[in-house]
């Protein structure tokens, strides 16, 4: 009966023995064929970690990142204490990249990792790096660029008042499923370290509390023996049970239990093969267990075995009994005999079998067989077969694309092999065909190709000799540009830019490249020397230059310029050489670059807000056309450019408008290319817009004599900043086709001037011009010409609008009248006054060539009256009559009579005053006083007639009344008074009350204003107005053909205080018709009603627009 094994679960977790297992974990690529390894340095002291990678497979440099714990890059950190290296093997094609860590300090001890990448491969190792001894004071200073800790906050440490907490303690006394958790509780990072360092430390044995003494961990007897099991009891009053394979056992014959104090005891009599099991007994909680061995199965010796490969090997031995469980064990481990296993195991009675039917070097071990009667082991020994080479394997040399044949002669013929390249196993497909016939092995592929190089094994099957031969593969170099796209091989570059040209390249072995800025340069086949021929037409680019550089790797070959300049412009040559050949080609590198600034701007014309400006275009284009330019203009005494144009300008010309007259400006220029815009011109001289004035207005002839010609002008409408000069006035006889026989006047300030020295008869044109600092305006042109003889002007007289009417002034006054005339020669004026003359001493008259003033210095009454104006040019005359009226206040009333007292009113009349002021009265004021007091009040002003009922007097007084006259001037200096007074007499009054009835205010409906026949136009609104009075209140009803109208939106109803509207919006003809409009009360109805007629619009055929709607219903 089989024993039952003890299990240790971790429930999700994973237990200390498991940690020593592989674990599973995705595929990743290998790129890395050495790794940095974890190593020690004393402080202070150098050490390099090397990591290699190699570039058989690869077609460019792989990227390696070196790290510090997990986030820090150490590329970064680069200085005297930390170097990266990389170098690279041409002949092995292996990069080595290295770290060199210079006087470490003890903080640079952690954990460090360096990660590889190739395009979509990735491998990363990890490396711990440990610095013994103690940091000294003076190195503190310089701690080096790997503290990273330095690049954090300081903080002052704070005190943590947490009791320390012993995490190993905790996991040695925690279930396996806790692990995780604790892990996660106490921040550790590295759990599987933990419990693999656990697993090491010793387990200390737990002091039972049940068992003084446990079962001894195996025991063995002799088969039909005797055997005690013997335990110790710490607490005797302990329940005790005994078990077998985990079932109790109960007391019988076999199976006797004895209790000696504290010890306890079970006996087992006549021990047979049934009782070799695993036994148990239960204290309370605690249990221990031992395992039973029943000797009686005797085995005999297995013998040594001494073969060689694919030989069948058959161990064999004999045990005492049929049916004994038998073990097969190699080196000690249990022998796997499974369905797919090599070995296999056979029993025949009481003999057992051990076969292996294909042996091989790796069944070579000794081999024991186990029973419960004792153990017996042997040795075998797997040799490999003795080989003969009758040919081996040649070095072979072929050229990319033929075909390989690699073969081999061996003897004995019928042994199969395997062939391999580099260590891995080639297995034939449509490329690749392995051939064995007899003694012949042969490896052929019909097109080689660069991967097939390599070192060639051939291994026969169970030999230890092996076959070898290195196979080369040559090709000629080759540059591809074809792959690059570049337009007739030219790469463009921006100057100031990193230009990195990588050009695919192949050739095997690996080509020598040159890069050359020119065109010659000789090879020495042979020896693999590039002889320079220095020459001006070529530079050679070397591969240690700084700002241009070029460089080679595997597949391709790059030249680096760091910053592109205009003279990297040119041709570059590339030269590959290897021994299968040489190739070149030639790329073009054109450096684009802004355009230079052209040179300042030149002003030729300048406007009065605009000016006229050219350029030329800049010397040099940046290789790249010009597109436009952009114009900047500037006040000189500012700094502030402001952008003229937003579009390019095409042409080297431009007018800048909108300045302002009068301040200067410098204009400045940007070249733009497909690069950018240069940088701005020099600005060009200053200049200031300044604008001629307008021409000159209203010029006219204001006379002409025999000899003279005088005209006159009002100043141009515009002026400007320029201000104005004067006057420049030109004339010319009529007829001259030339300027040249234009006569200028001397220049003049007036708007008036007269030509002299002309001769009579003749006609002449006369123009004027405005000047100032920006020169002469357009001229003012008389449409006709002028002809030098005087002329007889009839007079007249053109009185003034306010001297049309009677001229009204008072008296004291002053009277100043200006009355024009015309007329040529100058006429004669004379004044009359009522057809008499006017005498000097009264008023003063002042006559010129074009006026008469008349000056009264302080009028009088005398002066009023109709004063005649003649103006006389030989015989022709003109008369004007000025009617000139001088006003005074009036007088008083002449006479005031009280006409009749009743009650508390009194009737006044009187008679208007004899002198008016020569002026109508305009009204009265009439004002009374008591008698007691005589103090005078105002009853009414502005009063017209001559009679007046002054009413609302207090009765019992007694009133004086006086009366002034008011005219133009105001009121009368003086007034008439009633010489009587009036008395106001009480009189008995009696009141009769008349009896009134309350009026019935309610009424029928009653329409107070009909409804009127109205036309209206179509597409315009229309409304319909009545009035209606009742009471109560009436309902009003609209109605359209007797059909009320209700709830339709084109009509809206209006009634305010009576008055009803009914609004009609937008009609059409098909609204015209009879409308009506009923009121209705309690007390009755009433209703009026017109036509409405439509008026349609028409359209543009003469047809009648109607609505849409309305044609709808006619086509229905």
């Amino acid at each position: 009966m089989g024993r039952k094994d003890s299990v240790w679960s971790l429930g999700d977790g994973q237990g200390p023995e498991d940690l020593d297992k592989p674990i599973d974990s995705p595929p990743r690529s290998t790129l890395l064929i050495e790794s940095p390894q974890s190593a020690s340095v004393p402080v202070g002291g150098d050490i390099t970690f090397v990591a290699k990678v190699e570039a058989k497979d690869l077609l460019r440099k792989p990227t390696i990142k070196w790290f510090k714990g997990k986030w820090m890059d150490l590329a970064s950190k680069t200085g005297k204490h930390l170097q990266l290296k990389e170098t690279f093997e041409r002949l092995t094609k292996i990069h080595t990249f290295e770290m060199h860590i210079i006087k470490a300090k003890d903080n640079y001890a952690g954990n460090y990792r360096c990660e590889v990448t190739y395009k979509d491969k990735f491998d990363s190792c990890s490396f711990d790096l440990e610095v013994k001894g103690l940091l000294n004071s003076e190195g503190q200073d310089d701690a080096g660029e790997l503290d990273f800790s330095g690049l954090l906050k300081h903080r002052e440490p704070k005190q943590d008042d947490t009791p320390e907490v012993d995490v190993w303690e905790i996991l040695k006394n925690a279930r396996p499923d806790q692990y995780e958790k604790i892990a996660f509780m106490y921040g550790i990072t590295d759990l599987r370290g933990l419990l693999r360092r656990m697993k090491k430390i010793p387990k200390e044995e737990k002091k039972s509390e049940a068992f003084a003494k446990k079962l001894e961990p195996a025991y063995q007897v002799d088969k039909g023996g005797k055997i005690r099991l013997v335990v110790d009891l710490a607490d005797p009053t302990v329940e005790l049970k005994w078990y077998k394979n985990g079932q109790e056992i109960r007391p019988t014959p076999k199976y006797i239990f004895e209790h000696k104090g504290t010890q306890r005891i079970m006996v087992i009599n006549n021990c047979s093969m049934n009782d070799d099991a695993a036994y148990s007994v239960a204290a309370g909680d605690e249990k221990c267990a031992t395992e039973l061995f029943v000797k009686g199965i005797l085995i005999t010796c297995i013998e040594a075995v001494k073969t060689t490969v694919n030989e069948r090997i058959e161990l064999e031995c004999e045990v005492s009994e049929e049916g004994a469980q038998v073990k097969w064990m190699k080196n000690g481990v249990e022998v796997p005999t499974g369905v797919r296993s090599r070995y296999r195991v056979k029993c025949e009675g009481t003999k057992h079998f051990l076969v292996i039917d294909d042996a091989s070097r790796e069944d070579t071990g000794t081999y024991s067989v186990m029973a419960t009667g004792g153990t017996s082991e042997a040795r075998i020994q797997v040799d490999l077969k003795p080989l003969k080479v009758h040919q081996d394997l040649q070095d072979t040399t072929v050229m990319l694309g033929q075909p390989i044949k690699l073969l081999c002669e061996i003897s004995p013929g019928n042994v199969p092999g395997r062939w391999y390249r580099n260590g891995q196993l080639v297995q034939p497909n449509d490329r690749i065909n392995i051939i064995h016939r007899n003694k012949v092995h042969r490896l052929e592929i019909a097109s080689s190709s660069l991967h097939d190089a390599g070192d060639y094994t051939f291994v026969p099957e169970g030999y230890s000799q092996s076959l070898s031969a290195k196979l080369h593969i040559i090709d000629p170099p080759r540059v591809h540009l074809d792959s690059m796209n570049f337009p007739d091989n030219t790469v463009t570059i921006v100057a100031g830019n990193k230009l990195r040209l990588e050009i695919p390249i192949s050739g095997e072995p690996a080509p020598r490249v040159v890069w050359m800025k020119g065109e010659r340069v000789s090879f020495n086949l042979f020896s693999f020397h590039i002889i320079f021929i220095w020459s001006c037409l070529f530079k050679v680019i070397l591969e240690s230059g700084q700002r241009v550089r070029a460089e080679t790797y595997g597949d391709q070959t790059s030249l680096t310029i760091e910053v592109t300049e205009r003279e990297d412009t040119g041709n570059y040559k590339i030269v590959l050489q290897n021994e299968a050949g040489e190739a070149t080609a030639s790329v073009k590198i054109k450096v684009v670059d802004i355009p230079d600034p052209p040179e300042a701007p030149l002003v030729p014309v300048v406007g009065g807000d605009w000016c006229s400006m050219t350029w030329e275009p800049p010397k040099y284009d940046g290789s790249s056309p010009i597109l436009g330019y952009f114009v900047e203009r500037k006040k000189k005494q500012s700094s502030r450019w402001m952008r003229l144009n937003f579009d390019l300008i095409k042409e080297t010309s431009f007018e800048p408008k909108k300045m302002i007259e009068g301040v200067p400006y410098e204009v400045r220029i940007f070249a733009v290319n497909a690069i950018g815009v240069s940088k701005p011109s020099e600005p060009s001289k200053a200049f200031t817009p300044l604008a001629v004035t307008s021409e000159p207005t209203m010029l006219v002839v204001d006379d002409v004599t025999d000899t003279t010609v005088t005209v006159k002008w009002r100043p141009p409408e515009t002026i400007g900043a320029a201000g104005l000069d004067g006057y420049l006035v030109e004339y010319c006889i009529e007829g001259s086709k030339t300027n040249s026989n234009l006569l200028k006047t001397n220049l003049t300030e007036k708007t008036r001037y007269t030509i002299t020295g002309l001769t009579p008869g003749c006609k002449i044109l006369v123009r004027v011009k405005a000047l100032n600092a920006a020169g002469a305006s357009t001229p003012r042109t008389l449409q006709h010409s002028i002809l030098v003889k005087e002329v007889i002007e009839p007079p007249k007289i053109r009185v003034p609008r306010h001297l049309k009417q009677t001229y009204t002034r008072r008296v004291g006054e002053a009277v100043n009248l200006v009355v024009p005339f015309m007329g040529k020669p100058r006429p004669k004026v004379t004044w009359l006054k009522e057809g008499k003359t006017i005498e000097p001493t009264d008023v003063s008259i002042r006559n010129t060539d074009c006026d008469s003033i008349i000056f009264i210095r302080k009028a009088e009454r005398s002066h009023s009256g109709k004063y005649e104006m003649n103006v006389q040019v030989e015989n022709h005359v003109d008369t004007a009559i000025l009617d000139i009226q001088i006003v005074d206040l009036p007088g008083p009333p002449v006479c005031v009579t009280i006409e009749d007292v009743w009650g508390g009113n009194v009737a006044l009349v009187w008679t208007p005053p004899k002198d008016n002021g020569n002026a109508p009265i305009t009204g009265y004021t009439i004002q009374k006083a008591d008698k007691k007091t005589m103090e005078w009040f105002t009853c009414i002003e502005h009063y017209h007639r001559t009679c007046i009922t002054i009413t609302e007097l207090v009765v019992g007084n007694e009133y004086f009344f006086r009366i002034f006259a008011e005219n133009m001037c105001g009121l009368s200096e003086t007034a008439t008074q009633t010489k009587k007074s009036a008395l106001i007499v009480k009189e008995g009054l009696q009141i009769k009350t008349h009896d009134y009835n309350d009026h019935d205010f309610k009424e029928a409906p009653k329409f107070t204003q009909p409804l009127i026949n109205t036309f209206a136009i179509a597409g315009y609104n229309a409304t319909l107005n009545c009035s209606v009075r009742a009471n109560p209140k009436a309902k009003v009803i609209w109605m359209k053909n007797k059909i009320a109208i209700l709830d339709d939106p084109r009509y809206r109803m209006f009634s305010n205080q009576g008055v009803c509207t009914l609004e009609i919006r937008k009609p059409s003809p098909y609204d015209g018709g009879m409308y009506s409009c009923k009121a209705i009360n309690d007390l009755g109805e009433a209703q009026v009603e017109c036509k409405l007629e439509v008026k349609g619009q028409c359209g543009p055929r003469g047809e009648l627009s109607l609505p849409p709607w309305v044609r709808v219903c006619i086509r229905v």
